[in-house]
């Protein structure tokens, strides 16, 4: 379910849709399950956003997301 929600706010935000993808890692020692998102090179741009702050708007929302599935996670963007 997170992963999905990723991939779609990262859809919108890219050019290149079809460069979208997203990893899982396990969860490590604290429970902690990281998303890796990677996207095309011309849209690293687009989802980091003006001094981080789409970044930092997507962590924001999959984090609300993730505390509802009771999950705890971290979105790396690659």
């Amino acid at each position: 379910m997170m992963k999905e929600l990723l991939i779609t706010i990262a859809s919108a935000l890219v050019e290149d849709k079809t460069a979208v993808d997203v990893t899982v890692d396990e969860p490590n020692e604290e429970g902690v399950v990281v998303y890796h998102l990677h996207v095309g090179p011309e849209d690293m741009g687009r989802v980091i956003g003006k001094q981080g702050r789409i970044a930092k708007a997507i962590r924001t929302v999959m984090r609300a997301g993730a505390v509802r599935v009771n999950e705890k996670i971290s979105v790396e963007i690659d």
